[in-house]
């Protein structure tokens, strides 16, 4: 008889990765950013929960809006600049931040320091995403499987 399989974990046993689906040269740019799929882990399908990190003079991410997803991003270790519409903002361990959906509200994180920044973020999978990238020539669209697919803003393939 096999073992029962407990459900907890340590989020630091799951493994890390920085591959990026996003076409060149922002896959490229992502390469300081860091993530564990924890809820993919916990078997969990409604909502995500990833512990990313960031290494010095990284990013998060292209800074995006959601259409449909909302996010929420809770800082963890560090100090991180979180840039959205309205500016810059510096956040440090224990601060948290939400980005509700449709708002238009673009963000992403920035480390700006010589010390890794440690965010736990979750954020819903509610089908028909679409993120924009205010910032870049860059549209994603969430196909019916829950993969991406991304264009041009203009709808062109990369």
């Amino acid at each position: 008889m096999a073992a029962p399989r407990m459900p907890a974990f340590d989020p630091f046993d799951v493994p890390e990765s920085n591959a990026s689906m996003l076409p060149e040269p922002f896959a490229s740019q992502a390469k300081k950013r860091h993530f564990r799929r924890l809820g993919a882990q916990a078997g969990l399908t409604n909502f995500g929960v990833v512990l990313t990190r960031i290494e010095p003079g990284g990013a998060s991410s292209q800074r995006h809006a959601h259409l449909t997803q909302d996010e929420f991003v809770w800082v963890l270790e560090g100090e991180t600049v979180l840039v959205t519409n309205d500016g810059r903002q510096t956040l440090k361990a224990g601060t948290c931040v939400g980005f509700p959906k449709a708002t238009g509200e673009a963000h992403h994180f920035l480390n700006e320091t010589a010390d890794d920044v440690l965010l736990l973020v979750v954020g819903d999978r509610t089908t028909g995403e679409v993120v924009t990238y205010p910032d870049v020539d860059l549209l994603g669209r969430m196909l019916d499987d829950g993969r991406y697919v991304f264009t041009h803003k203009d709808g062109s393939d990369y």
